[in-house]
């Protein structure tokens, strides 16, 4: 069949929709005859099942429609057995922040089942916070295709602990020493890293964002006093300590237990269930923390989630201004 280009839209008369619609789930049906977009229609064209679009074959309408990348992924999904459409006004429900649509297998555009919302990006585009959502498909220089992920991770954990109150604390460069602390600040609650290793009890050092949490908790008196303990996490690291003391703040209201992830490129490691460090267990996620107008490079993302993954752990995002924060989970994906 010969087709028709009508602005963003290839045209088929009579029998389009039979041919295509009803038993492949290309196109938008239009009476007898079918709508495509072009990336359906380059896949068409590269089947062979269509003669031609206004004359053009393969690779003269993939010049002129500039659908590579969708093209690509478009194919490779279709090669993985899906039927799917291009995520456009009047073709699919809720076409913001997609380029298609991916139905179930054994499912197609008439059923209303949606297995995968899937944005496509070069590896050297930019996505930014807001839109981290759905599935991410990232087409690299060499035409590979990582799938990623997104989703709202369930943080939710049973670790609690009884704070004391008023323990005498001195302010020493980067981190607060405790020096007489009661032993279950650590044991129990996880809090600092004993000065005589794992040894639970004597002196106690926290990192700044652990003493702002308990100074503003009356857990501890610093002898600088509270505004101090701020005002050298500003100095360290500028906006970025309020971002991760809000992060933190969060995680513990949650139940979660976040420990330093700089082993792992991270803000944080989180423990879920903590009742005592001598049967820690796990660690569940790992947390990085990014202001809430942060662009994400999709090879940074990788990167990312590759490291946790062979850690065993789920890379997760926590976006935040300095106050509220949204939590984002990605994780690799094979369709």
């Amino acid at each position: 069949m010969n087709a028709t280009l009508d602005g963003d839209v290839v045209r088929l008369s009579e029998p389009g929709r039979e041919r295509y619609y009803d038993s492949r789930g290309y196109g938008r049906p239009d009476g007898g005859g079918l709508d495509l977009a072009p990336v359906e229609a380059a896949h068409l064209l590269f089947r062979g099942d269509l003669d031609g679009v206004e004359g053009m074959g393969f690779r003269a309408f993939l010049a002129s429609t500039d659908c590579m990348l969708a093209f690509l992924v478009y194919k490779d999904l279709r090669d993985r057995g899906f039927y799917l459409s291009p995520a456009l006004d009047g073709w699919v429900d809720d076409p913001v922040d997609a380029d298609l649509v991916v139905y179930p297998r054994g499912s197609g555009p008439w059923d209303g089942d949606v297995a995968y919302r899937v944005r496509v990006l070069g590896e050297r585009e930019s996505v930014p916070a807001d839109a981290l959502s759905g599935t991410l498909a990232v087409v690299d220089e060499e035409s590979e295709i990582t799938y990623l992920d997104v989703s709202t991770p369930d943080l939710h954990g049973t670790s609690e602990s009884d704070l004391p109150g008023n323990v005498p604390g001195s302010l020493l460069a980067d981190r607060v020493v405790l020096w007489d602390p009661p032993t279950d600040l650590y044991r129990h609650g996880f809090f600092g890293q004993p000065l005589d290793g794992r040894e639970a009890s004597g002196p106690l050092q926290c990192s700044l964002v652990e003493a702002a949490y308990l100074a503003d908790r009356g857990a501890i008196r610093v002898d600088a006093g509270h505004d101090a303990v701020i005002d050298r996490g500003r100095e360290v690291e500028g906006d970025r300590f309020d971002r991760r003391l809000s992060v933190y703040r969060a995680l513990r209201e949650r139940g979660i237990v976040p420990k330093t992830g700089f082993k792992f490129g991270a803000d944080f490691r989180t423990y879920a269930d903590v009742e005592s460090v001598d049967d820690l267990g796990h660690s569940e996620f790992l947390v990085r923390v990014v202001p809430t107008d942060h662009a994400f490079s999709p090879r940074d993302l990788a990167l990312d989630v590759r490291l946790a993954h062979g850690v065993r752990k789920t890379m997760t995002f926590a976006l935040t201004d300095g106050e509220d924060v949204t939590w984002r989970a990605v994780s690799r994906l094979t369709p």
